[in-house]
């Protein structure tokens, strides 16, 4: 499953160039973008379907409803510009004119998390997550690598309702094989086995938990590492919490705000189910800040060698 010889590959390209494929045999696709094609890589299905691509503009909300139109016509609309833009800025339109009739329209956000880089806070989606969870029927989908993306766009092709799907800019290492990675939206991936920890994470922090929980290993601690795209439904609880039962101890790790996203997620149903003490790694309560893509994430913990010193001594406290 997991691939032996990783590349460096961008998930956005990943998007642009399966929607092409699906295009070509689903006629029903259109796709919508706020004048961002280039950044987003929509820019691929307009040069090969220039009659099925709307440039909206810099109209973010009007794309949502023009989206949220095209869906009651039987069209299955792709809608995309940068994750803070398709979330904060249209929120309304996304809760009444899309998920309230649950109308069958796939948002599909790039520049996720603080990864933007030198944008800065005023481009960092650091809530964009909790923004999504927190709406009724909106799905939220978060994959780590280019071929998970390329199965996850066409998965949300082929089931009927609202999706939001979480793309990074930064071009990430392939995790997975192509030829052996299913993606199975009902459970959670097992990368690493482990008996002292479990490690929950998705997206791009996804490989640097598998790093870190590597370098954990060689000081002698086990840790069990779950892969969750799925953020919403929560598919994935039974595999939680029956890692956390195993290891008595959880720690989420996300390139979001520790509030509302994948941490809020796995505490809501450990809470529920079965208690036990968990450490959520993200941003913090605050706004993101301009700054070189690696070295906003050293500076909020999200490397490799951070989490490693920040599990191990969390582990030390206890």
């Amino acid at each position: 499953m997991l691939k032996k010889e990783t590349e460096i590959k961008s998930p956005r390209n990943a998007y642009g160039e399966t929607l092409v494929e699906l295009g070509k045999s689903n006629k029903n696709i259109v796709v919508l973008d706020a004048d961002l094609s280039c950044s987003t890589q929509t820019c691929k299905f307009h040069k090969a379907y220039p009659e099925r691509f709307f440039n909206c503009g810099i109209a973010e909300q009007d794309m949502m409803c023009t989206a949220a139109g095209l869906a009651c016509e039987g069209k299955i609309p792709f809608v995309s510009t940068f994750a803070m833009f398709a979330t904060a800025r249209c929120l309304d339109q996304i809760r009444n004119s899309i998920c309230y009739p649950k109308l069958n329209v796939k948002i599909v956000a790039t520049h996720g998390g603080i990864t933007v880089g030198e944008d800065g806070a005023s481009h960092q989606a650091l809530e964009d997550i909790s923004y999504m969870r927190s709406i009724p029927d909106m799905s939220v989908i978060v994959p780590a690598d280019y071929n998970e993306v390329k199965q996850v766009i066409k998965y949300v092709s082929e089931i009927y309702g609202p999706v939001y799907v979480r793309l990074a800019r930064t071009n990430l290492r392939t995790i997975f094989d192509e030829n052996e990675y299913v993606f199975n939206p009902e459970r959670a991936v097992k990368i690493f086995e482990g008996s002292d920890v479990t490690i929950v994470t998705n997206g791009e922090t996804l490989w640097e938990v598998m790093s870190a929980a590597k370098m954990l290993k060689e000081k002698g601690i086990s840790a069990e590492v779950l892969h969750t795209p799925v953020v919403k439904p929560f598919f994935a609880a039974a595999d939680v919490i029956e890692s956390a039962s195993k290891t008595g101890l959880v720690i989420t790790v996300e390139n979001h705000s520790v509030i509302g996203g994948l941490g809020s997620a796995v505490c809501e149903v450990l809470s529920a189910n079965y208690p036990v003490r968990v450490l959520r790694i993200g941003t913090p309560d605050c706004f993101g800040q301009s700054g070189e893509q690696r070295a906003l994430m050293e500076f909020f913990s999200l490397t490799d060698k951070r989490l490693c010193d920040t599990i191990s001594r969390y582990l030390n406290k206890l």
